[in-house]
């Protein structure tokens, strides 16, 4: 289906038309209509609450589902979508690893409802929050809140100080592949000529002088 000159919203409203009445957009197409992730220029996911597999037409891919609650289908900008909630189940399913933590940690920051699929991410969010408090309370200059950097999302930047921080919670850093992401997130925002800081839950929490005098140092 041709799509040309159209905008994001209008691809997504004339895919879902194009699918029936039962077509839901979803997938990373929901996410990004949601905010949950940044818009791109690849085909258009549409779920029809019907069973089968999933098949592609142009310019879509279309999956079937026979599990699609009406619960989890809302509305957003008058397009018929999944909820927040199955949308990130959606994108457990089916990947990248980099997209879902990607949404999980927007979700989280928005303070989205994500039922059980949200986990240990509410967690997540509550440390964005506290570090954002601890910077206002001690008159440090505001951050920007997870901004794109190439293929990053990174938690907080100030851009005029060339400056990066990311907070990392257990839950989200243990295990070898989380040692290897943070490695290389850090190793392209020093070639892209950003200091690089982390703070973990506890100093946040029980050392907010130490994290204050860090950040004082650098924000000079």
């Amino acid at each position: 289906m041709g799509h040309a000159g159209l905008s994001s919203e209008g691809r997504w409203f004339a895919a879902v038309a194009a699918c029936g009445k039962r077509a839901v957009l979803s997938h990373r197409s929901a996410a990004e209509l949601l905010r949950l992730l940044p818009v791109t220029t690849g085909p258009v996911h549409v779920t029809v609450a019907q069973p089968g597999g999933r098949s592609r037409r142009r310019g879509l891919i279309v999956h079937h589902s026979s599990s699609l609650l009406k619960r989890e289908v809302t509305y957003e900008n008058g397009i018929r979508v999944t909820t927040p909630a199955r949308t990130i189940a959606d994108l457990r399913r089916v990947g990248p690893a980099s997209a879902l933590r990607q949404a999980l940690r927007q979700a989280a920051y928005r303070e989205l409802d994500l039922g059980d699929e949200g986990g240990e991410v509410r967690e997540r969010g509550e440390l964005e929050r506290r570090f954002l408090r601890l910077c206002h309370k001690h008159g440090l200059p505001l951050p920007h809140v997870n901004v794109r950097m190439g293929p990053y999302t990174v938690d907080f930047v100030w851009p005029e100080r060339g400056l990066a921080v990311e907070t990392d919670d257990w839950q989200g850093h243990r295990g070898r592949q989380a040692f290897e992401d943070d490695r290389a997130r850090d190793a392209y925002l020093r070639l892209e000529g950003f200091e690089v800081l982390r703070f973990t839950w506890r100093q946040v929490e029980e050392q907010p002088e130490e994290v204050v005098r860090v950040l004082r140092r650098y924000l000079r």
